[in-house]
């Protein structure tokens, strides 16, 4: 049988229903929740510099570091309270959309 008449079941609400899945469906990136405690970087760039360091206390909208993307230079802000668990990024260096910068817990 083809990847196109492939029939999949999908139960919702108390229902089950018969459907076609289609490729770009099953090559879809899966649903990640999000979490506050890891910072990831939402646009590839630089990084010009980091204001933190492992260890450090930080507070709610504290700088942790610019990322210059598109001669703009966009501050990270810690999005809760904690301690600076890992900083997985160095200054000068590249990061791509996605990728984790800091770790607080």
């Amino acid at each position: 049988m083809s990847e196109q008449n492939k029939i999949s079941q999908i139960a919702l609400e108390g229902g089950t229903y018969e459907t076609r899945l289609t490729r770009k469906f099953s090559l879809r990136k899966p649903y990640e929740k999000h979490d506050p405690r890891i910072i990831k970087a939402v646009i590839p760039g630089a990084i010009e510099r980091i204001d933190t360091a492992v260890g450090a206390r930080v507070k709610k909208g504290e700088p942790l570091m610019i990322l210059e993307a598109m001669k703009m230079h966009n501050r990270i802000a810690s999005p809760l309270d904690g301690t600076v668990k890992a900083v997985r990024v160095a200054a000068g260096e590249k990061v791509s959309k996605g990728q984790i910068l800091i770790e607080i817990e």
